[in-house]
């Protein structure tokens, strides 16, 4: 992974997409995303597949998600970097009818260097991230030396929960 340049900081990013031409969406967003000024792309994950989830637990009858985790440099402040993942969400066709619903494409702020915020725009590092083993895996993946800023190395993270992803590759079945 390279390192950061001056002004930059770390910023972890996990996509997710389960309409649609799934790994389209996301592969088109690391692009938009590494197109943006003020953010460079550091390392992406390989993509894995998981059931959807919902307010009420996981829907099986939902389609399957894609997930990814973007490492990035950036000289964006966390809201900035905020708006420009919201805008390219968007671009997407993304709809934010229901609280965890079916999306073309979803991209959360994982974490931005060390800050701790929560305002009503963004809480960091996201709150429901170490429980997640589709954002951990997949940042482990792009990540060996991976830490959630005050909670943890990623990898103990990971063992400490079920791993329900599985590998995903062009074509394959689900």
């Amino acid at each position: 992974m390279s390192a950061l340049r001056a002004g930059e900081s770390k910023a972890v990013l996990a996509l997710g997409s389960n309409l649609g031409d799934r790994a389209r969406e996301i592969d088109t967003a690391v692009s938009e995303l590494s197109g943006t000024d003020g953010i460079r792309l550091l390392a992406f994950s390989p993509i894995v597949e998981t059931r959807a989830v919902k307010v009420h637990g996981v829907d099986e009858f939902a389609p399957h998600y894609l997930n990814a985790v973007a490492v990035v440099a950036t000289t964006l402040a966390p809201e900035q970097l905020l708006h420009q993942v919201n805008r390219i969400e968007d671009s997407h066709g993304r709809v934010r009818d229901e609280r965890w619903g079916d999306r073309t494409l979803d991209i959360d702020v994982v974490c931005h260097g060390d800050v701790v915020s929560d305002t009503p725009q963004l809480t960091l590092p996201h709150p429901r991230a170490a429980g997640r083993d589709f954002v951990l895996g997949p940042w482990l993946a792009a990540d060996p030396d991976a830490e959630l800023p005050g909670i943890g190395r990623v990898d103990e993270l990971l063992a400490g929960i079920e791993d329900t992803t599985r590998p995903w590759t062009p074509g394959g079945a689900r």
